[in-house]
């Protein structure tokens, strides 16, 4: 049996396929020790292979709870993280807040050395300089090695990274987790790396203790699977693992029903996911993780803090706001019986959208009279009724939800109205069509598993590397073909000997600071990518290739892909909100598909 498992901020979602059906299951996560609430669920299950979507990295990167880190580099750039790219968030905003690093001042460490651009060395590297270093760095637990243009040659940080190694530290060397250019980005994300990886072996170890005769993969961010020593080791690859799964299973479901073109709207419990997909998955390698740059390959996908569990409360100015503020798992919303601040789940549950006795299938008991009485109290003091009240919480939710759509569509150029919308998570059917009519999207789909279909994303989804080498000022063929070597390799290592190769090269016009993904065989088109992505090209002016880049896919073998096409009679843990003006029918595999009526 294969189960995919997705840890939330508020439910753990797991789904198994035994080969020939499928069976789901929801508990209620466990923030204190989220391994607790997955041990629970897969007790109800005979595991042969565990996918599991970590929110390990991404919650020690929110809270600030990981690794005791140092960062290593060139003497004179010590300061490097927070020089960073002098941007600033709110242009108008004179009193910015101030930035939150992951490493102390103290721990920042130059060594003398240098290696110019094109790889040439320009001061060497002595063994007095690392073991002088070596003293220096003391006691943490991980340490993050950046050295000047390491990805045209990376040796020196080798060198660097053995001997850190053998003293007992976890080390993470930017040359082996981005090797590509701009100093600050490849820092950045070595720093995020080191800091999370500690964590995640740990809790990797301890989960595959649990499971002893059960292979455990872990998601990672760009959609795919990998083995759990590797996420042990690239930790970073993984912080938005969640919501990948998310897209990935939501792009099954839409090629089942011959959908081409979809928004993705995942609402959970915590937050809310959106994602444009236009015929492929959207890739991106400019993500952002606790306010620092994450700059490996992840899916392209927008999240705010807008979910179930989102509080409710009036501002300084008497405001109504939603969010990001979560009641999470615990203590919960109100009519779980726990918590005491109204939530967007208790907002649905007053206006009638939620059934009381059917809720997650009845595992969960709400208390309607509890919710009422606290939603009473803020109503008098509000100068409203309940359900008025209600009804604005759901508005300024929906507000929310709505730009964030908006800005996967609308401000990228395309338009809604050519899009379905895929709705899935434990509240997003019952947003989605409110969302859809002010969006004019015409078409609603509610899968047969939303309230579990990142965990299903999982399950369908194949085993991913990402390969790159910056190839400026450079034939990109030679880069290729040691990327596939490279690829070949490592996934033999994890079982895979005739793995599918991708090719692409980051591209731009000479003179321009940033890149677009481009397919290797059509560089000669890039006028046209340019045109399409930003609504005008150059056509005549010189290119540049900037970063080459291989994907390797592993493929999940067809007979361990749940057949989503059967009948499904598992629950489907998400309440449907069907406003007047759709209408709603069933499809293939229990999906449910929703119209606005014309």
């Amino acid at each position: 049996m294969r189960i995919g498992v997705d840890s939330g901020g508020t439910f753990t979602d797991l789904i198994a396929w035994d080969g020939s059906r499928l069976r789901s299951l929801k508990v209620r996560s466990t923030p204190d020790d989220p391994a607790r609430a997955i041990r629970s669920g897969l007790s109800h299950f005979a595991a042969k292979e565990v996918v599991h979507g970590s929110t390990v990295a991404t919650n020690a990167l929110l809270q600030r709870n990981g690794a005791q880190t140092a960062f290593v580099t060139t003497r004179g750039f010590e300061d490097l993280l927070e020089l960073a790219r002098q941007n600033r968030a709110d242009l108008y905003d004179w009193s910015p807040p101030e930035r939150t690093g992951l490493v102390q001042a103290d721990k920042k460490f130059g060594i003398s050395e240098r290696i110019l651009h094109d790889g040439t060395v320009l001061d060497p590297l002595s063994d007095t300089e690392i073991t002088a270093l070596v003293e220096r760095v003391g006691t943490v637990d991980s340490v993050a090695v950046c050295l000047l243009h390491s990805y045209a040659n990376p040796a020196h940080e080798q060198r660097v990274g053995r001997t850190l190694r053998d003293a007992g530290y976890s080390v993470s060397l930017s040359s082996e987790i981005l090797p590509e250019f701009r100093e600050y980005e490849r820092a950045a994300t070595t720093v995020v790396n080191a800091y999370v990886s500690p964590l995640m072996r740990g809790y990797i170890q301890s989960l595959k203790t649990s499971l002893p005769r059960a292979n455990l993969r872990v998601f990672q961010s760009n959609g795919g699977s990998i083995s759990a020593d590797e996420a042990s080791n690239q930790a970073a690859r993984t912080v938005l693992s969640g919501p990948a799964g998310g897209i990935v299973g939501a792009a099954e479901v839409a090629r089942l029903l011959g959908i081409e073109k979809f928004i993705s709207f995942d609402m959970g419990g915590t937050s809310t996911d959106v994602a444009l997909f236009d015929g492929e998955l959207p890739y991106t390698t400019e993500g952002e993780a606790g306010g620092l740059p994450l700059r490996v390959p992840m899916l392209d996908i927008q999240s705010i803090g807008a979910g179930g569990g989102s509080i409710a409360y009036f501002d300084t100015g008497a405001a109504l706001r939603v969010g990001p503020r979560s009641a999470g798992a615990v203590p919960g919303p109100i009519c779980y019986g726990t918590g005491s601040e109204l939530t967007v789940t208790d907002a649905n549950l007053l206006l009638g959208r939620i059934v009381s006795g059917s809720f997650l299938e009845g595992t969960i008991q709400l208390d309607a009279d509890r919710t009422h009485e606290f939603a009473s109290r803020i109503a008098t003091q509000a100068g409203v009724g309940v359900e008025e009240l209600a009804h604005a919480v759901i508005r300024a939710a929906n507000a929310k939800m709505e730009r964030a759509i908006r800005s996967v569509s609308v401000e990228r150029g395309h338009n809604p109205r050519d899009y379905a919308m895929i709705c899935f998570g434990g509240a997003g059917p019952l947003h989605a069509c409110e969302l859809a009519e002010s969006l004019e999207i015409p078409r609603v789909v509610v899968p047969a598993h939303a309230g579990v279909l990142s965990a299903m994303g999982m399950l369908v989804a194949d085993c991913v590397r990402d390969f790159s080498r910056s190839v400026l000022n450079e034939d990109p063929a030679g880069a290729f073909a040691d990327l596939e070597d490279s690829a070949r390799e490592d996934m033999r290592q994890q079982g895979f000997d005739d793995p599918v190769l991708v090719r692409t090269l980051d591209m731009r016009y000479e003179g321009q600071s940033y890149e677009i993904r481009v397919p290797a065989d059509g560089a000669e088109a890039f006028d046209d990518y340019h045109e399409q992505r930003y609504g005008y090209s150059h056509a005549g002016r010189k290119t540049q290739a900037v970063t080459a880049r291989v994907q390797a896919i592993g493929k999940t073998n067809e007979s361990d892909r749940p057949d989503l096409a059967t009948v499904s009679d598992q629950p489907r843990f998400a309440s449907i909100h069907v406003p007047n003006g759709w209408s709603r029918r069933e499809t293939a595999g229990s999906n449910t598909i929703l119209e606005r009526v014309t």
